[in-house]
């Protein structure tokens, strides 16, 4: 410092300025303080002007789903920060990259749900060694995986009309002279909306493979979530329906009657004979829907409650395979689908149209009783179909129709259900002989789809 204050008295000197040495120090505090207070407040000014501007940069940083593919980035200008980094993401699963041109990638799978306090810490222009770090403060938001929100509570054994929160069936249909037969796999899952709240499932299938005649029996329903006995209203509507088709078939002279009847119209396709098959189609398929919101209405009046605390769909088709071909007949009252689906030949048939209530997110159901006072409408319920052959036999309810579909024009697509088909045998083996398919059916059926947690069932001849 000696040698400063020298200097500067030397400078002095050539100045023609006398002064002592007390004076020479005075002058030197005083000047070098004078332009440290200067150089300090062009400092700030520097850094708050920065501060400032990184302040009114327009950074968002958009919030996360546990689980879920996260990226997002955003730059900081170069002539404003020389250096900067994130701080906090250390627990969010998160990690973030910054380039030389100072643009910030932050990107991972978020592991852990909640708030994260980020911290953008940066050396400004003209930062040196001894000043101080500026900091942004950010807030990101990672949101809980839906699905892990849900809770499974287990539906009461000791309530009325109790079933399991889950149902699968595999049925094997024996190989003929070495050709393997279409086997039959069904499954029904109690849906999310219902398990969290520990409500029963109101879904309910039932198929049989009629080893003695070689027809398929498949029945569907779907409970009304906002009837309160609707579980027994499914049950007794596949159950019935199923056993009339049982006994129908065990009756010799109308079980020959009906298949003459279908191979002759088959080959001559007459007024005569389309009349005798659609009058035996109507005491099979007709019969069975009939009996069925019968034996619902008497379930209803013995309990002395309204039938409608016991509505449901119903989806009802039979089958069997004939030497030109396969003969499939149906009956088709509420939402959800049914169809015939060809995946080499890129073919599908509706086995008849979703009924839809007078307001939306309606539906008919069996137990109105105006479904069988318009002979009309019933009759139109009723449909046959001939085919070469097919991929699949798919019935379902709407829980997972809906998702799958969306809208009831969709269903008219084929690329819909190729898309459907595509998503089923991604998990199921749809193969002969794979008992195993019952259980990866059901596994399929826990799909996600956003707001689609209803019931699911679904059955398919494959």
């Amino acid at each position: 410092m000696d040698m400063l204050y020298e200097k500067i008295h030397n400078i002095l000197t050539t100045m023609q300025i006398e002064c002592t040495e007390a004076e020479v120090t005075d002058f030197a505090n005083f000047a070098l303080r004078k332009l440290w207070n200067q150089y300090d407040k062009e400092c700030m000014d520097q850094r708050v002007i920065i501060e400032n501007q990184v302040k009114d940069l327009q950074i968002a940083i958009p919030n996360g789903t546990v689980g879920k593919e996260y990226e997002t980035l955003f730059k900081i200008p170069t002539d404003l920060v020389d250096d900067f980094w994130l701080e906090g993401l250390e627990n969010s699963g998160l990690t973030c990259t910054i380039t030389e041109d100072n643009t910030c990638q932050i990107m991972g799978v978020p592991t852990n749900a909640g708030t994260f306090d980020i911290l953008l810490s940066y050396k400004y222009k003209g930062w040196i060694d001894g000043k101080p770090i500026l900091q942004r403060k950010f807030t990101i938001a990672i949101n809980p995986d839906p699905r892990t929100l849900w809770k499974d509570i287990p539906t009461l054994e000791n309530i009325e009309y109790y079933q399991p929160d889950r149902d699968h069936i595999y049925i094997k249909v024996e190989a003929i002279n070495g050709m393997p037969q279409k086997d039959i796999v069904a499954a029904s899952q109690r849906g999310r909306s219902h398990a969290h709240e520990g409500n029963p499932r109101d879904d309910h299938f039932r198929v049989e493979y009629l080893d003695d005649c070689g027809w398929y029996l498949m029945a569907v329903a779907d409970g009304a979530g906002s009837a309160k006995y609707s579980r027994k209203g499914s049950a007794l509507a596949c159950d019935t329906a199923i056993d009339h088709c049982k006994i129908f078939f065990a009756d010799s002279k109308k079980l020959s009657d009906f298949e003459e009847y279908i191979t002759t119209y088959n080959s001559e396709s007459s007024d005569e004979y389309r009349k005798l098959l659609g009058d035996s189609i109507h005491q099979l398929i007709g019969n069975a829907a009939f009996k069925s919101y019968k034996a619902i209405e008497a379930e209803a009046s013995v309990k002395g409650i309204p039938i409608k605390n016991y509505a449901t769909t119903l989806l009802l088709a039979v089958c069997k395979k004939f030497d030109f071909g396969w003969f499939v007949a149906s009956f088709w009252v509420g939402d959800g689908a049914m169809c015939i689906y060809d995946k080499e030949r890129q073919y599908f048939k509706l086995l008849g149209t979703p009924d839809e209530g007078e307001f939306a997110g309606q539906t008919r159901f069996l137990t109105m009783p105006e479904i069988f006072r318009d002979a009309t409408s019933f009759y139109g319920r009723l449909k046959f179909s001939i085919e070469q052959d097919f991929t699949a036999l798919m019935l379902m309810t709407d829980g997972v129709s809906d998702p799958m579909f969306e809208t009831d024009a969709n269903l008219n697509k084929i690329e819909k259900w190729n898309e459907l088909y595509d998503s089923i045998t991604h998990e199921v083996e749809l193969e002969d002989d794979n008992t195993e398919s019952q259980y990866q059916l059901l596994k399929w059926l826990d799909f996600w789809s956003q707001g689609n947690h209803d019931d699911r069932t679904i059955a398919i001849l494959y």
